[in-house]
């Protein structure tokens, strides 16, 4: 009340009725320096680069793909490395013979809908540790 009564009595000695208004900047601060925090923060990530050299085709890339070699494993616990079955213990120098004859076979590893999924994982370990080096899996 006080406020309104020095604003009439100022208002009615001046003879005109003006709205005092004043700006308050602290929120407007607080926002710059929001923004000035996340432009100094992303400035560093638009400068860096990422390495984007892609692959040359060669004359030796022209030549023919790998041989595909199919390991399945069946849910009787057996498996069939190209069609011939074999057991836990045939498997391991079966996969070791592969790598030897023909290191850049690809190897597709699956396995039946019943399949133990601890004969799935120990495949691929025998595969990795037999010197395949490209291994896939359905």
């Amino acid at each position: 009340m006080a406020v309104s009564a020095f604003y009439l009595s100022e208002s009615s000695r001046q003879g005109e009725h003006r709205a005092v208004a004043q700006i308050n900047i602290t929120p407007l601060v607080d926002v710059l320096l929001v923004l000035l925090v996340i432009f100094m923060v992303a400035a560093p990530a638009l400068t860096g680069s990422l390495d984007m050299r892609l692959p040359q085709q060669t004359t030796e890339n022209l030549g023919k793909p790998p041989p595909r070699v199919e390991l399945r494993v069946g849910s009787d616990g057996g498996y069939r490395l190209d069609g011939t079955v074999l057991t836990r213990e045939q498997l391991t120098p079966a996969l070791q013979e592969l790598a030897r004859r023909s290191p850049h076979a690809v190897l597709q590893v699956a396995s039946d809908a019943e399949a133990d999924y601890q004969g799935f994982a120990w495949a691929l370990a025998e595969a990795q540790r037999s010197g395949l080096r490209d291994i896939a899996w359905e």
